[in-house]
């Protein structure tokens, strides 16, 4: 096998994966966009390129032969300094309002503010495990990890979750049960009517934060802000804003736990309020989880980066048949692609070499995302291939119109 180092800028924050070929197959690559597949057949050649790469990863090609180029991490970009200012702007409101409500709980006896103050202190704590899936997600390529570290940042995120619902959720169950079954102390709630205001306002500093820096990301990627919500491969600032709209909501159903309590004298209230803000917990803890377990699988890329991809590399004058295409978020911002094309006959093998150079280069250029390309000629007849492109996806990759040959039937 010739191995090809191709120079790479340092764009991106973390590296690159993809599959190797043997001479039975090519192992699937992960999750696909709306045409793909993973296998490949017998003795095919595997011509991978990195979109720019001086960096320490390392693939392999197939038996019969083939390129790679070596993939590069890089520092954490303007998104990622973003991210570090929200969650530290989130940290420093969330101590001191788990200072105020644990105070405050103490001294009016309130499970809603008991309640409370449980969730404060479990966000300061998720504070702390977000920075540390920041820093250590940027993490650069190394032997060991030639895919880099980019996916540890979706761990330490899924276990913001699991914090969520611990510390916060089962604590606000527990003292609304105990609330309403016992005989709850009798205090002046203006102590923790005064805590509340307090930490609205700075909960509401995080969170407008927060949905600045999820907003700006969905204006430049053209989405509204739920459908970003929904795609995201960056979950931190998203973590914060459910946090943070979670206990702006907490407080609401505090403060109202507390008046009505004051103004009925009954403490049910006070305990129902206290459920209710574990019952609100455990629906964000559900969402970060879910978006988290999406991103560990490993989801496709936007599928309009996908669309992009496919016609630049069906346009290009070397390429006879774009036969399939595989893409993977593999942390924020970076996207592997891996591609099975058809080049035409006449080209040489020196030929097909310098036009993957050239269309990897090209995609990276296009999208920032695409940080490194794995591209292999295989024959579009293939029966293997053909069928299991099929199989997976109940069609054949489309084709620009007017290029190539007519669509692998369907059938």
């Amino acid at each position: 096998m010739t191995q090809h180092p191709h120079h790479q800028p340092a764009d991106d924050d973390g590296p690159d994966g993809a599959g190797d070929t043997s001479a039975t197959g090519t192992s699937e690559a992960a999750a696909s966009e709306g045409a793909g597949t993973g296998d490949g057949t017998e003795g095919e050649t595997a011509t991978r390129t990195g979109s720019d790469g001086d960096g320490s990863g390392s693939g392999s090609g197939g038996s019969g032969g083939g390129t790679s180029g070596l993939a590069d991490t890089s520092a954490p970009d303007a998104d990622s300094h973003e991210n570090t200012l929200t969650v530290i702007l989130a940290l420093a409101a969330n101590l001191g309002i788990a200072v105020a409500k644990t105070a405050a709980a103490f001294i009016t006896g309130s499970a809603s503010m008991a309640a409370e103050a449980a969730h404060s202190v479990a966000d300061t704590f998720n504070e702390v495990l977000l920075m540390i899936g920041l820093r250590r997600s940027g993490r650069p390529a190394d032997r060991r990890h030639p895919l880099g570290y980019g996916k540890e940042r979706y761990i330490w995120t899924l276990l913001v979750a699991v914090a969520i619902f611990g510390m916060g959720a089962l604590f606000a169950f527990y003292q609304g049960v105990q609330t309403l079954l016992g005989h709850p102390t009798e205090a002046d709630p203006l102590v923790g009517y005064i805590v509340l205001a307090v930490s609205f306002v700075l909960e509401g500093t995080s969170w407008r934060q927060a949905l600045r820096q999820i907003r700006g990301a969905a204006r430049d990627e053209g989405l509204t802000l739920f459908t970003h919500i929904r795609r995201t491969d960056d979950p931190t600032s998203v973590s914060v804003l459910l946090e943070d709209s979670a206990a702006l909501t907490g407080l609401l159903i505090a403060f109202a736990g507390l008046g009505l309590h004051q103004l009925t004298g009954s403490s049910a209230w006070d305990g129902v309020g206290s459920i209710l803000i574990g019952v609100l917990l455990t629906a964000v803890a559900l969402i970060l989880g879910r978006i988290n377990l999406n991103l560990l699988i490993g989801n496709q890329a936007d599928p309009r980066i996908v669309a992009d991809i496919r016609g630049r590399l069906g346009a290009a004058p070397e390429i006879d048949w774009v036969v399939d295409i595989v893409t993977l978020t593999f942390g924020a911002d970076q996207i592997l692609v891996c591609a099975r094309l058809d080049f035409r006959d006449a080209l040489s093998a020196a030929d097909v070499e310098r036009a993957c150079v050239r269309m990897s280069r090209e995609l990276h250029d296009a999208h920032e995302e695409v940080f490194e390309v794995f591209l292999e000629p295989v024959p579009r007849d293939d029966p293997d291939l053909r069928e299991r492109v099929i199989a997976r996806y109940g069609r054949a990759l489309p084709q620009n119109p007017g290029h190539g040959a007519p669509p692998l039937s369907e059938t």
